[in-house]
């Protein structure tokens, strides 16, 4: 059969696909394979969602404004890694359970190597645009597909994923390419000026009329000089396919020197080529603004974000109280909590409120990165430092934090091998790039974070006292969500934050009894994404009932419910016959010990085996 009976294509694209085709055959597929639908278990989903947080952020509000141009037309949003798991979906109603049955959910491998030729893995392997309808999927199972994807490289040209729309093959439009592709341009823009906030961004067009729009030019300079990156319309301008090694500088570039930048009164520049521009210039603060940062109201005038996040609880409170009494006194904070208490917030909200507000908050989660990587994402390193390394080096994660705050989370977790030399930063005030002898001198108020008992792990040999005792200035302890008094008012303003735009959702009185009653494991983050799922299932019904609450939540609910109720007399002879027990006794050992595999055999949550694990380890069953 021709790879393009379904819809015409360019000779250009029928030779992608034929590319595409042949790959599939070389990887082992076969046109009648069952398609590969095996998800990612939900704690390496967890891992990939957090290794692609950057990325995430920045494409969600993307996406969002997307779905709006192609809502009702029965499609589906899918962003993915630069391997080409799926890390979020967005979709019409009508299209979610055919969503479902191709596996365009978070966890699925849409890879050339899995799927054969598709838009999302072809697209990734081939490093640009494309549209795979109908039969010309490789595998017969994708057939009623229609998908247009567009591959998505971050600010220092690496490719890091890639965004997807997937209709029904008889109800695709032939635009839909040219709206993923325009949709990709504003993320790369995005994610290119979110990089560098403290770098100068020149905005420019031949047309002035053009600035301001997507097809603007943005190219990024470092303060003295060097070219940084610059984004896809940029390199077209300049002539440039790839940023020269060595970078050239602003006068390289636009014939005359940065100095004129920096009053901000240019209007035009000449590129290299000799083609007048139209231009806009952002600068970071400059170093005579200190006048002008003065004149602006000051920390203790603006709205306090700390106090937005005191909703009543005592405990909570009395936190926020010492953390205000340390702001600015250059002091390490160290937040304590279970996972999911909103460290992160609070961490956030503490910087807001201090006279660091206007400068960069950097936040690391030193459990997320992989330890080989750990290093150069905090020190950063210079070029040529290591096999694979960024030909012109990378700026760590604490340079990137000068004169703001620096938040370490999950602190406990560092390597040993790392805590000597984050030591050393904090009390030298300098870094040095790995690969590089040249010291950095850093200005950085320091925020850590963790769930772990850092005294045991010292006594375990896993965290250096010297260090500990360096971060531990000011002590903050958060409560567990189950134990605050406030949960009510909680409740109230995640919904107010969760709810689709333009919505008022309210809770039915039975939703609000459970939401009450429930213990919350995962604390304000499960609280958050259940009210955000419940928002969305409610759509413009204008209440949540209990339909539209997430099923591993209701079924978590009910098993309380079953555990607070009085236990009928019973002898051990009645216990050995417990039907669920056995069950979930024989599913655990199948699956050596794997809770997240026995529960998912079994179709229920882990939470529910966790609350067996005493009887489950007691040799009840």
């Amino acid at each position: 059969m021709s790879l393009h009976t379904t819809a015409p294509a360019s000779a250009d694209h029928a030779h992608l696909l034929t590319l595409a085709h042949e790959r599939s055959r070389r990887y082992g597929l076969d046109l009648h394979d069952a398609p590969h639908y095996q998800r990612l278990g939900r704690g390496a989903l967890r891992d990939a969602l957090e290794e692609h947080r950057f990325l995430s952020r920045h494409a969600t509000p993307v996406m969002e404004h997307l779905y709006t141009q192609i809502a009702n037309t029965g499609s589906m949003l899918v962003l993915t890694s630069a391997s080409g798991l799926v890390l979020h979906s967005l979709g019409d109603s009508d299209f979610l359970p055919k969503a479902d049955q191709v596996a365009l959910i978070p966890g699925m491998d849409w890879s050339e190597q899995a799927q054969g030729t598709n838009a999302i893995g072809t697209a990734l392997q081939e490093r640009q645009a494309i549209t795979v309808q109908g039969a010309q999927h490789f595998m017969h199972a994708n057939h009623s597909l229609a998908c247009s994807c567009a591959p998505i490289f971050g600010p220092y040209g690496e490719l890091m994923g890639a965004l997807d729309v997937t209709s029904e093959h008889h109800r695709h439009h032939p635009h839909t390419l040219a709206l993923v592709r325009m949709s990709v341009q504003m993320l790369e823009n995005q994610m290119l000026t979110a990089q560098f906030p403290q770098a100068i961004r020149i905005h420019f067009h031949a047309r002035p009329e053009f600035l301001g729009t997507l097809v603007e030019g943005i190219a990024i300079f470092a303060p003295d000089g060097p070219l940084l990156s610059l984004n896809r319309s940029a390199q077209f301008q300049l002539g440039l396919h790839t940023l020269p090694r060595p970078a050239p500088d602003f006068s390289a570039l636009f014939h005359q020197p940065l100095a004129t930048a920096w009053n901000a009164q240019t209007q035009q520049l000449m590129l290299h080529s000799g083609v007048r521009v139209g231009c806009r210039i952002h600068l970071p603060q400059r170093p005579d603004a200190q006048a002008a940062a003065a004149a602006r109201p000051s920390a203790t005038q603006r709205l306090s974000h700390l106090q937005y996040l005191d909703t009543g609880d005592a405990q909570l409170a009395h936190a926020i109280a010492r953390l205000r009494k340390v702001l600015d006194k250059d002091i390490p904070v160290m937040l304590l909590g279970e996972t999911g208490t909103g460290k992160d917030l609070l961490a956030h909200a503490w910087h807001q409120d201090s006279a660091r507000a206007d400068q960069p908050f950097i936040a690391v989660n030193c459990a997320s990165i992989p330890e080989s990587l750990i290093e150069a994402e905090l020190f950063g390193y210079a070029d040529g430092a290591f096999t694979g390394a960024r030909r012109k080096g990378a700026i760590g994660k604490i340079a990137q934090a000068h004169g703001g705050t620096l938040f370490l989370d999950e602190i406990g977790d560092m390597p040993l091998s790392l805590q000597a030399r984050l030591l050393r930063v904090l009390q030298e005030r300098c870094i040095t790039p790995l690969g590089s002898e040249k010291d950095i001198p850093v200005d950085i108020a320091v925020v850590c974070a963790t769930h772990q008992d850092l005294k045991a792990r010292i006594a375990q040999g896993l965290f250096r006292e010297d260090l500990y005792y360096r971060l531990n200035g000011l002590v903050v302890r958060l409560p567990a969500l189950r134990e605050r008094s406030d949960l009510l008012a909680v409740i109230a303003k995640v919904l107010q934050v969760v709810q689709p735009q333009g919505a008022a959702c309210q809770l039915a009185p039975e939703v609000l009894e459970k939401l009450t009653r429930y213990p919350w494991p995962g604390n304000v983050r499960q609280l958050h994404n259940v009210l955000r799922t419940a928002s969305v299932m409610a759509d413009e019904k204008g209440i949540v009932t209990c339909a539209d609450l997430p099923d591993d939540f209701l079924e978590d609910y009910a098993q309380i419910l079953a555990d607070e109720a009085p236990a009928a007399p019973e002898n051990k002879a009645e216990n050995l016959s417990d039907f669920t027990l056995q069950r979930m006794a024989r599913a655990l050992a199948e699956h050596q010990g794997n809770v997240s595999a026995a529960a998912k055999a079994l179709g229920i949550s882990r939470n529910t085996f966790y609350r067996k694990k005493a009887q489950l380890q007691s040799g009840a069953v």
